[in-house]
């Protein structure tokens, strides 16, 4: 699991636990599901799907020298039922002997994740008692707590899970606190949320206050970072513009960094690139155009050129995708020589994506010089 990775929001992925099971709707589609039945049975996924501790990589990060943001359990849920305190307690004292890096826990869990790591008051007591080596014990006791370097997220693809989940999230130690609203299947709203605390009736996640909307009455914890991602790949879920505009704008006016993922398998009408929308023209007709309706869009090339606005690349963004492609290759070769045909795959899945993205690069050249 990944010295590098494409996710945009992290740079490499870091996986001591895999496995996992559904808990709620964003999670229908999921996509390490199908890479780990894909290569069940192989070293990478031996058990499939079935959670799996791997303690083998739990000293990865400690051989990356160069600091980097760090995904942990993109294959997994590290609160997950099934993976037991005291190897939740190992996987936090790596972290915290690799102060370089900053690591980013996502959990559709955040319950059992409270339970553990407590709040301020009660610091790291939890996962000191749950250690059962002096190491781990040491490496939990001598760093400052919260640490620092480890941010923790919790999923929210709509407004139940909101509701439920991040106001957890905000009564757990940590340094950072994000939310993740891929897939979004719905609007949220995060300054609004339904939370009792003596007379006050809401919570506003963005702002760091309780009370009622309208007569705020304390302070409280805050978000720090919002991801907003549509869904991507079979079966799709399609996310209406303004649940992702909604949540930019209650960001912007909160002064919280926002990060907008990507549109997902399916587009509005405004974001088609020309030759998109002649062929959409003509199969719908111009009477049902409007730019708040969404159309799915088959082409994996036409969803990356419309998600990074690429309709007319600029020459740097053409050297970029030859040196994608020239780097991606190597990494193909270096797996295949290696005997890693997961690695391998997954890299040849990568370089496909780049030549179609080279090709729409290729058309757009092409239809400038023919006008």
């Amino acid at each position: 699991m990944g010295a590098t990775t494409k996710i945009e929001w992290t740079d490499s992925t870091w996986s001591p636990v895999t496995g996992c099971d559904k808990v709620s709707p964003g999670c229908d589609h999921c996509y390490a599901e199908g890479i780990a039945h894909r290569f069940a049975g192989t070293p990478q996924f031996p058990n499939g799907f079935g959670v799996t501790l791997r303690p083998e990589r739990l000293g990865e990060p400690l051989r990356w020298r160069k600091p980097r943001r760090v995904f942990v359990n993109s294959m997994s849920d590290l609160f997950h039922k099934d993976v037991p305190d005291e190897f939740i307690a190992r996987v936090f004292a790596t972290m915290a002997r690799a102060p370089q890096h900053t690591f980013q826990i996502l959990t559709k869990r955040p319950g059992r994740m409270r339970s553990l790591l407590g709040d301020r008051v009660d610091g790291a007591q939890r996962l000191l008692e749950a250690a059962t080596d002096e190491d781990t014990a040491t490496a939990i006791y001598d760093a400052p707590w919260p640490l620092p370097n480890v941010w923790l997220g919790v999923s929210a693809e709509n407004q139940h899970w909101a509701n439920l989940r991040i106001p957890t999230l905000l009564g757990t130690s940590a340094a950072v606190r994000f939310v993740s609203a891929e897939p979004l299947l719905g609007p949220v709203d995060l300054t609004r949320i339904p939370f009792q605390a003596g007379t006050a009736t809401h919570l506003d996640a963005l702002n760091g206050r309780y009370g009622h909307p309208g007569r705020w009455e304390a302070a409280a914890e805050k978000l720090d970072w919002v991801i907003v991602g549509g869904e991507s790949g079979r079966g799709a879920r399609p996310m209406h513009p303004e649940w992702a505009r909604s949540l930019r704008d209650q960001c912007t006016a909160a002064g919280v960094p926002f990060l907008f993922k990507q549109w997902g398998e399916y587009i509005t009408t405004e974001q088609m690139t020309e030759a998109t929308y002649m062929t959409w023209d003509i199969e719908h007709g111009s009477a049902q155009y409007h730019p708040s309706v969404q159309w799915r869009v088959e082409s994996t090339a036409e969803r990356m050129a419309i998600h990074r606005l690429w309709k007319h690349p600029t020459t740097e963004d053409e050297r970029q995708v030859r040196a994608d492609i020239t780097s991606t290759a190597a990494d193909f070769e270096s797996a295949h020589a290696h005997g890693d045909e997961f690695g391998a795959r997954l890299h040849l899945d990568r370089l496909r994506q780049l030549v179609l993205r080279a090709m729409t690069y290729l058309d757009d050249r092409m239809e400038s010089a023919a006008q």
